[in-house]
């Protein structure tokens, strides 16, 4: 009976051995698989991460392309300004002084004039009274 039970007992064991065998096959296998897959996925990302990595370059470029215009736009409009402030600066002082000078000019000679009948004491057409009545209609 002590043989009976040593013989379940190795086989037994056997089937265990077995068994654990083919677990080991198996999880041999599936790593494989696994390892294929992870190749697979690398190989299909690595295009992927090279077309993110050269958005990105482009982007960086577009966007430092994109200040570079805005410095430019800046600088053209404060030169502008500039420019207009001169101008305006320019026309005060080539037209706008000179017209109130000959302003005062005018209201100097139109001020000796006045003096000048107020002297002489002749009055205009207006003071004549023989050329009112003739335009009288009555």
């Amino acid at each position: 009976m002590t043989d009976v039970f040593l013989g379940i007992i190795a086989v037994a064991t056997l089937v265990m051995a077995m068994v654990q065998v083919g677990v080991i096959v198996y999880g041999l296998s599936l790593a494989r698989r696994v390892s294929k897959v992870l190749e697979q996925v690398e190989t299909d990302m690595k295009p992927l991460l090279d077309n993110l990595g050269a958005m990105a370059a482009d982007a960086a470029r577009a966007s430092s392309l994109a200040v570079a215009q805005v410095e430019r736009v800046d600088r053209i409009f404060t030169d502008l300004t500039n420019r207009i402030e001169e101008t305006a600066s320019t026309v005060q002082r080539a037209v706008i002084t000179p017209l109130r000078e000959g302003q005062a000019i005018m209201a100097g000679i139109r001020a000796a004039l006045g003096i000048l009948k107020d002297v002489t004491g002749r009055s205009g057409p207006a003071g004549r009274p023989e050329d009112e009545e003739a335009l009288f209609i009555g």
